[in-house]
């Protein structure tokens, strides 16, 4: 299989379409025909989460490579997808046909010309989201999701919870996935965030689930699961800034009732509160143990995140790769003069945000041709 090893056997980088599933026999056969025909030499894996209306054999029936996962939940598929699959890079997307497969390459365009590490198929900076999806909360949950982001880590997303994805090899083999469900696409966006990986945002244009596809979505109980699945990973990840701020919060309470008790010692010599006096003491101490928790726990990340990162570097010489490996991708390349010594196959401009974790980022427009890459972009503070 082609996307079982790194290249395929012209030498191409391999691509390995990857498609978790859970009852989608109306949409399966078109999702599938359309990235055969954006990328005829990819390899498109279907996994078959115990669908109940033979979605995994239409899947196979039109050319898919189908595997099943019993663990029931989205994140457990995408956690097995990345064991199973070797490739070069990975194309992410929902079975339910609400993302075109024409932006295919489009997203793989930041990943070959080494420009990120993951790009984020951006339903939101166009409006077709809003346009073609009429479920109430949905954009709510998003907007809350992107802000929570934005206060913790300080990075902004243009669209956190898209199904849309790429990312290249490196990403994918270095990526603990801990969420069982639709968690998956909030715990992508921040660890890519706090490990530093490189992140691009291309625009699609979104529709939405034709008429009889039922989405598997929860506004309330899954948007509580993103919701702790951020709250988790923000202790897990940042225990310093967590513990630091309810410190803060339990040592202000001890002020509240301790100010009054001290007031009033000043001005008596007494302390007739006494229950008061303790219970603003122990609110102090709290906060004290809270912080010094934090501490700890940020000494125990760092050396978790020197780990991670001598790990990620085996991962690259594990797979030949170097962090700068630049240069035009296969499916880039000119094509072959025309017999009248004419010029080369151009490829259309791609619209790409790159995102600079912490600093500045930029909307580029890339555009390719045989020799050169021009790029050009107003700067704007993530």
């Amino acid at each position: 299989e082609a996307a079982d090893n790194t290249t395929d056997r012209t030498g191409k980088p391999s691509v390995a379409v990857i498609i978790p599933c859970y009852n989608e026999a109306l949409t399966i056969a078109k999702v599938v025909d359309d990235f055969k025909r954006v990328l005829p030499d990819a390899s498109i894996y279907v996994y078959d989460n115990n669908s109940t209306d033979g979605t995994g054999d239409i899947a196979r029936e039109h050319g898919a490579q189908v595997r099943v996962e019993r663990r029931q939940g989205k994140g457990n598929v995408v956690r097995q997808m990345m064991r199973d699959i070797d490739a070069d890079y990975y194309i992410m997307v929902d079975g339910d046909d609400t993302y075109p497969a024409e932006a295919a390459p489009e997203l793989l365009a930041p990943l070959m010309n080494d420009e990120a590490d993951m790009v984020v198929g951006d339903r939101l900076s166009n409006g077709t989201y809003g346009e073609e999806n009429d479920r109430a909360f949905h954009g709510f949950g998003n907007n809350l999701v992107r802000f929570l982001i934005k206060a913790i880590y300080g990075f902004e997303f243009s669209d956190v919870m898209t199904g849309y994805r790429a990312y290249n090899e490196v990403f994918a083999k270095s990526m603990p996935v801990l969420s069982p469900g639709f968690e998956i696409e909030t715990e992508l966006s921040i660890h890519a965030v706090d490990k530093r990986w490189r992140i691009a945002e291309v625009p699609i244009d979104y529709r939405d689930r034709p008429e009889g596809s039922e989405s598997k979505l929860n506004t309330f109980s899954d948007g509580m699961k993103v919701l702790m699945m951020i709250l988790s990973l923000f202790k897990d990840y940042r225990p310093l800034a967590l513990f630091s701020l309810l410190g803060l919060l339990l040592c202000v309470v001890g002020l509240l009732f301790g100010v009054p008790v001290i007031w009033e010692f000043a001005h008596t010599g007494l302390v007739p509160k006494l229950p008061t006096a303790l219970l603003a003491v122990a609110f102090i101490f709290l906060g004290m143990m809270s912080f010094s928790c934090g501490l700890i726990l940020d000494t125990v990340v760092k050396g978790a995140r020197k780990q991670y990162e001598l790990e990620v570097t085996r991962i690259y010489e594990e797979c030949g790769k170097t962090t700068h490996s630049c240069g035009i991708s296969w499916w880039q390349r000119p094509a072959a003069p025309a017999a009248s010594g004419g010029g080369v196959e151009r490829a259309q401009a791609v619209p790409c945000r790159v995102l600079a974790q912490r600093a500045a980022a930029s909307t580029l427009f890339v555009h390719r041709d045989a020799a050169a890459y021009v790029i050009a972009g107003e700067p704007r503070l993530s």
